[in-house]
């Protein structure tokens, strides 16, 4: 893919101020704390999603949220893909993971669900899973019957400094990845913890 095409990095997570500080809205924090360091508005609402336009150094990049819930969330993206006549090639989705250590994140070039419905939803609407994915760790409950409401929870208290950092920690990932190359970005964060 050409360096200058714009890329779409979408955060998952659910809309409202309930869910805002939840561990099923990291991709939404990550995609909120890369607005901020490089001063970029997601502020346009359309196509089901909040999203801004800017660039991260050099390279052209829509930041975006859909506002629809975790469970629809392909149609808010697959309305960007289309609009801005995208490719899956062009897609990095930050989610939380379930399946990974709180405070550690995995990148992965394409792949299924792995459970996790938002991404579900995005390869039944897109119609396969050849995106790339930064995965943010969030630890697994107790028993499968705690997942839901683990997911649906705030970070404990104790927990808040490493979200901080994890967050960080993403932020540095997707901008390798936009400026270097996944397979820069793979080798240099994923497995990475904090």
């Amino acid at each position: 893919m050409p360096k200058d095409r714009c890329r779409l990095i979408v955060g998952l997570g659910n809309p409202g101020e309930a869910y805002r500080f939840t561990r099923h809205n990291i991709g939404f924090m990550v995609v909120d704390a890369l607005a901020r360091r490089h001063n970029i508005l997601v502020n346009k609402r359309r196509f089901e999603a909040v999203f801004g336009v800017g660039c991260v150094g050099k390279r052209s990049v829509l930041l975006a949220k859909p506002m629809t819930f975790m469970n629809l969330s392909g149609q808010a993206v697959r309305n960007l893909v289309h609009f801005f006549k995208l490719g899956t090639k062009d897609l990095l989705v930050i989610h939380d993971d379930i399946d990974l250590v709180f405070g550690k994140i995995k990148i992965k070039q394409r792949g299924g669900d792995g459970g996790h419905k938002g991404l579900k939803s995005l390869i039944e609407t897109l119609g396969n899973g050849a995106f790339a994915r930064l995965r943010i760790g969030i630890g697994r409950p107790g028993t499968k019957q705690e997942v839901e409401g683990y997911v649906l929870n705030r970070f404990d208290a104790q927990q808040e400094e490493v979200v901080y950092k994890v967050i960080t920690m993403a932020q540095d990932a997707v901008e390798t990845i936009l400026l270097k190359g996944l397979t820069q970005g793979m080798n240099c964060f994923s497995g990475k913890e904090v």
